[in-house]
């Protein structure tokens, strides 16, 4: 199939109706796998032509030159520097001429980015991508000592750093430059600056250009239950994903939308969004450097924010600590939630605080180079609490038994397999954990366990190496989070396993109090057993000051495991 565009274009894998059985799960029992029930428009595609690479397909999809000069694609929250996207396309081209002519970088170099937010941000990761060379994204809160692994398992040939963090990249010894001309200090750093303002564009084709079949990025893994792994990523998967999110944003949105980006761009999260995918369909993004509650309030006051992409803590903030009457919100028409599980109660909770706002969830890995399933309506996901929505276009799952590996109809718990031109071919350099995780037909084993209802939504119970086992019961710890998170008093939660000689483990609760109240261990014990099961009941209490996080807004049981084990120790 041609495009009008020229470019040759994908069928959907699962979402034609000629290849999707009839039933409205989505589900073939013939074969055990679910097809997405959502199609891609005729106005919309996933091109196919073997010599795109991601850039040039983005900046493909800028606004045409009449609007390009005037229409605004960043915006600084602290600055309020603001940038065109004939702006941003001159700086990507001025950029990828740098860093071809003057740094030497060619196609397959390895580039680490060591950042916190900012404009520049995605123009580097654009440029990066248009000469060819992989992108390697790194917390900017990461320690030295995880820098420099990550530096030296991606064979990064290059790192590029905020002034303030580059000290990390000391003991790599690897070529570096700044972001930002430095302040004060050694004034004879070269910086991306320079080379944006000083660079012309390439004047000529690369002699080897990229294309679709090349590697892309390395995302490494947030590595909550394990060590994290560097996530292949195609120009194919980022492509994939982009035109899947510009047909999502289309058929959704509005046009004049204003999206708040503090999600951290080196998460896939972020990355696919504010760095990547809202260039191709023209929205104005105001970037936050790093989040702060109250700044991100300010900022949606003053851009007149009409979208958020986030995660579950922050909805749970906007519930919980918004003040009444401080901030106009009013321009807030939508906020999206992924990266972790928000909870039915929380939800509940954010549409009773503002009911003029669309609530929408989502689900994705940086496996799955972010979303794997969505809401398109307000009216499907309160249809269906506690679900993160329905597959996407071009995705197909199957629900396996985890222990009889036989896929599973709807209403029946499994682990989650997934398979979509999104989905990564595997991780860097770890043959054993890309043949543990993927099936010989390409199946992505996700760890998740999950189950379909009879509508196709997805509902993710828990991830399956943390189901806490009590006396042969199998107890999800996000199930206790969500009742804990529905108490008034409570401001954040994290349930983890301990080992215990007559019932194998046992649920112990991590619990934030609010400030000034008197909540007891006791009190929250039997608030808990007064909702579930006798098995399920939290048998521990402590409080703690924070809740560990990901940048993802995932939570890292695993350091609380750890203290836990490590207080245990201190008592022998």
């Amino acid at each position: 199939m041609a495009s009008e565009d020229g470019w040759s274009t994908v069928e959907e894998e699962s979402g034609r109706s000629d290849s999707k059985p009839s039933n409205r799960s989505g589900y073939d029992p013939t074969t055990g796998i679910y097809h997405s029930l959502l199609q891609l428009d005729d106005h919309h595609h996933i091109p196919t032509c073997p010599n795109l690479d991601t850039a040039t397909f983005i900046m493909s999809q800028f606004p045409n030159p009449n609007l390009a000069d005037t229409r605004v694609a960043l915006i600084d929250s602290v600055t309020n520097h603001r940038l065109t996207y004939a702006q941003i396309r001159r700086s990507v081209n001025a950029l990828a001429a740098g860093l071809h002519h003057a740094l030497g970088v060619r196609k397959g170099d390895v580039v680490l980015l060591l950042s916190p937010n900012s404009i520049l941000y995605p123009i580097i990761c654009l440029a990066v991508l248009s000469v060819g060379a992989v992108l390697t994204t790194t917390n900017p809160l990461n320690t030295t000592s995880e820098i420099t692994k990550q530096v030296h398992d991606s064979g990064a040939k290059l790192a590029i750093s905020d002034p303030e963090q580059v000290h990390k990249l000391i003991p790599t010894r690897v070529p570096t430059i700044l972001t930002t001309r430095p302040k004060v200090g050694d004034d004879s750093s070269l910086s991306i600056e320079e080379l944006v303002d000083e660079c012309e564009p390439l004047d000529a084709p690369l002699a080897r250009p990229p294309c679709q079949s090349d590697t892309a990025a390395l995302l490494y893994s947030s590595g909550t239950t394990g060590v994290s792994k560097g996530v292949i990523l195609t120009h194919a998967n980022l492509i994939s994903i982009i035109a899947l999110l510009k047909w999502y944003v289309q058929v959704t949105e509005s046009d004049g939308d204003v999206y708040l980006g503090f999600l951290p761009m080196f998460h896939v999260y972020g990355l696919a969004f504010f760095a990547l995918g809202l260039f191709s369909v023209g929205a104005t993004t105001v970037v936050m450097p790093r989040f702060d509650f109250v700044a991100m309030l300010e900022a949606i006051e003053v851009h007149r924010v009409s979208h958020i992409p986030a995660v579950p803590p922050v909805i749970l903030g906007l519930v919980k600590n918004t003040p009444r009457g401080h901030y106009d919100l009013s321009s807030m028409r939508r906020v999206g939630s992924g990266a972790a599980p928000l909870s039915k109660e929380v939800a509940e909770g954010f549409r009773e605080r503002f009911p003029w706002v669309q609530l929408r969830q989502g689900y994705g890995l940086t496996e799955s180079s972010g979303a794997t399933t969505l809401f398109i309506s307000e009216a499907d996901m309160k249809a269906h609490p506690g679900s993160v929505g329905a597959l996407f276009p071009t995705f197909c799952a199957k629900v396996v038994d985890v222990e009889t590996g036989k896929p599973q109809p709807p209403k029946r718990q499994g682990e989650l397999w997934v398979r979509s031109p999104t989905v990564t071919k595997g991780y860097f350099g770890n043959e054993e954990a890309t043949v543990g995780t993927f099936d010989s037909e390409g199946w992505l084993r996700t760890g998740d366990l999950c189950y379909f209802d009879e509508d196709g939504f997805l509902y993710i119970v828990d991830r399956i190496k943390e189901l806490i086992k009590h006396n042969g019961y199998q107890v999800a710890p996000a199930e206790l989070e969500a009742i804990l998170l529905n108490h008034p008093n409570i401001l954040d939660a994290a349930v983890i396993p301990d080992e215990d000689e007559e019932a194998g483990q046992i649920p112990v609760a991590y619990v934030v109090r609010k400030p000034e109240t008197d909540l007891t261990e006791h009190q929250i014990i039997q608030f808990v057993a007064s909702q579930v099961a006798p098995y399920k009941k939290v048998k521990k209490v402590s409080f703690i000051e924070a809740i560990p996080r990901s940048a993802a807004g995932k939570i890292l049981r695993k350091e609380l495991v750890a203290q836990r084990q490590q207080k245990a120790i201190s008592k022998l």
